[in-house]
């Protein structure tokens, strides 16, 4: 199969590369998918720059989301079959093949039915993104109903089906952006409010749509806490995304309002958590309540430059088409 490689972590242009690769065979518990997409996360080319850990065992084929068809199952393996379409999430973690190739193997449960009306785009988009903000709303849909929720960053891709989920779930949501097209998007994926942050008045607009709120979905919780420590009042902060510097939290201020600040990374979540979160995410998409996020197709043999576009802050979601 052809895939993209790398053998020793650095910059894009220096380290990737596309081969041909032996087509590997599923083992037990194992599925093989036919890669129709791959998605390109933050983490994914931190893993490649050498940011988020060591160095490949021997090689290392990329990207941690995608959507395909099962191809292949291993033994053991009796709720996934050959021919069904699928979404996957950590595809790359503890595994060497990623979906930045033409087949990926991952653990069955790392790759989810996707439903006939939903797109390959929409199943690309899923994985991290949006199984991080199911964990970051809590994990729990039920708990939402009636609640008020701000997330930061509404058209990055947390936010994007942060928002997507928690109006499926019955909340409130208002959510902050730096540009008018950035708003579009964050409206798009169903915001009740939409605030950039950058103009005057920002905190009095989101403290008018609601004098408190229940969640808070962090991007840059030292950037942002004094907007969100104005709606705080036994408020949970899940924060996902950690920022150059470490912030200095007023621990004072976070006492007196009884804010739980959450940090939320998805590698290191119980299985019983993870579980839940993606069966949230499955939910949602079954009943059509998530968009993709808008894309940007690259070949395989173009993963440098993509891998790049997203280095470089790319709007939207950035996907290989093998």
């Amino acid at each position: 199969m052809k895939a993209a490689v790398y053998r020793r972590t650095g910059p894009a242009a220096e380290v990737l590369s596309v081969e041909d690769l032996e087509t590997p065979e599923p083992g037990p518990g194992q599925v093989r998918v036919r890669i129709t997409r791959s998605a390109i996360n933050p983490t994914d080319w931190k893993s490649r720059a050498g940011l988020t850990g060591g160095e490949p065992d021997d090689f290392q084929v990329p990207h941690q989301d995608g959507a395909g068809v099962v191809d292949a199952v291993g033994d053991g393996v009796t709720d996934r079959e050959v021919g069904q379409r699928v979404w996957l999430y950590l595809s790359a973690f503890g595994n060497r093949y990623g979906t930045a190739a033409e087949y990926s193997v991952v653990p069955a449960e790392r790759a989810v039915p996707l439903p006939d009306e939903a797109s390959d785009d929409l199943g690309a988009c899923l994985g991290v993104p949006a199984v991080t903000a199911a964990h970051c709303l809590g994990g729990d849909p039920s708990a939402l109903e009636g609640a008020t929720v701000l997330v930061a960053g509404g058209a990055g891709a947390v936010g994007h089906f942060a928002i997507g989920l928690a109006k499926h779930a019955g909340a409130r949501v208002v959510t902050t952006v730096s540009s008018e097209e950035k708003g579009e998007l964050a409206r798009a994926a169903g915001a009740d409010l939409v605030v950039n942050y950058r103009e005057e008045g920002a905190i009095e607009r989101v403290r008018g749509f609601a004098e408190r709120v229940d969640r808070i979905v962090e991007v840059a919780l030292g950037a942002n806490i004094e907007l969100d420590l104005a709606v705080s009042d036994n408020t949970t902060i899940a924060v996902y995304a950690n920022e150059p510097h470490d912030p200095a939290l007023p621990t004072r201020r976070l006492m007196v309002t009884n804010t739980t600040v959450q940090y939320v990374l998805l590698y290191n979540i119980t299985a019983a958590a993870m579980a839940a979160d993606v069966a949230w995410v499955r939910g949602a998409v079954a009943s059509g309540a998530l968009r993709p996020l808008p894309s940007t197709p690259f070949g395989l043999d173009d993963v440098v430059a993509a891998q790049e576009a997203v280095e470089n802050g790319a709007v939207g979601k950035v996907m290989l088409v093998p």
